[in-house]
């Protein structure tokens, strides 16, 4: 049984011979009724900030989960961030060394065939000097023969026409110009 200060108040002992002092016992009564008063309202406030602390508490208990839970999410995404970053990464590294072996192939390739086609020039350089050796030789032979020719047909023209009285092959010019006598180039 719980005992109120409105029960202290309103208790009343029966009187006896010889009892106790009335006034005393109510006084006495009156300081418990008082003292007993104070220490409910201290202990329905300290009830009610045991509640609202447990609410804290509940509270901080509730915000802790949910920090669990969003940094094991946040640090899961960030494994799986880190997992897709590296696929990524792998494949453009693989897609980077395949164009880099491609370009290297065709650098190769293509630096083959500049190598073919020097050669093919330097042969082609090679034939165009002796077809040109080969003209040049021709030329000369036939101005060879030609200038044995030229020689032979003015001594005997010369003295044909010491003999008749005409003008001397030296006063005329017997060879043309060697630019003049050739076609012009297209």
């Amino acid at each position: 049984m719980r005992i109120t200060p409105l029960d202290i108040q309103q208790k009343h002992f029966p009187m006896r011979f010889r009892g106790f002092h009335t006034q005393e016992v109510s006084a006495f009564l009156e300081v418990i009724r008082e003292e007993i008063e104070d220490l409910l309202r201290e202990n329905a406030q300290l009830k009610e900030r045991l509640q609202q602390a447990d609410g804290e508490i509940r509270r901080f208990w509730e915000m802790e989960e949910l920090l669990g839970r969003t940094l094991q999410e946040a640090h899961q995404m960030s494994e799986e961030f880190k997992s897709h970053a590296r696929r990524e990464a792998d494949q453009l590294l693989e897609k980077a060394a395949k164009q880099a072996e491609e370009i290297v192939g065709l650098s190769h390739e293509q630096a083959l065939a500049i190598h073919e086609e020097i050669v093919e020039l330097r042969m082609m350089r090679k034939r165009f000097h002796e077809e040109m050796r080969e003209v040049i030789d021709r030329f000369r032979h036939i101005l060879a023969d030609d200038s044995e020719i030229r020689t032979e047909s003015f001594s005997l023209h010369a003295l044909q026409e010491l003999g008749s009285g005409r003008r001397s092959p030296l006063d005329e010019e017997p060879f043309e110009d060697a630019g003049e006598a050739l076609p012009p180039e297209e």
